[in-house]
């Protein structure tokens, strides 16, 4: 018993663990509104961003945008064991990107559009500039350039 013990407080704090429940407390305490102040910590965003970067967590959210699915079946088409799945579907749950609902002995996964919204008014800010077009530029210097020369 006293081995069992000590083998659960390593695994409590064991980084990854650790990493995990900071995610889970950051989303569960996140505010609704973006605060875009840089100094600001991101724990939301950073657990979105860390969420997403993950291909087989890509493919787990386009799954689930089709509809509500078991473990078992988003687990299905790839190559790897329940327990990695587990871990992918804790990650996506700790951002908010997912919620998780046990039916009976049924766990189902469904995707919760709330959990990117933070992450897509980060990312609209972006979409405000405009991206240079070099062609009108270099119109523009030949309109200044045939203008300078007609001036002297």
């Amino acid at each position: 018993m006293l081995q069992r013990r000590k083998s659960l407080k390593m695994l409590a704090t064991a980084p990854h663990v650790v990493a995990v429940a900071a995610a889970r407390r950051a989303v569960h305490h996140s505010t609704e509104t973006l605060n875009l102040d840089p100094m600001a910590p991101r724990y939301d965003l950073d657990a979105i961003f860390a969420a997403l970067a993950d291909p087989t967590r890509r493919a787990i959210l386009s799954m689930l945008l089709e509809d509500d699915m078991a473990v078992t079946d988003v687990a299905a088409p790839f190559g790897i064991s329940l327990a990695a799945i587990s871990k992918h579907l804790a990650t996506l749950a700790a951002a908010g990107l997912i919620a998780q609902e046990r039916r009976g002995r049924i766990t189902w996964c469904k995707l919760d559009p709330e959990g990117m919204r933070a992450a897509s008014v980060w990312m609209r800010c972006f979409g405000q500039l405009d991206p240079v077009d070099l062609d009108d530029f270099e119109r523009f210097l030949a309109a200044e350039l045939a203008a300078g020369l007609s001036d002297d």
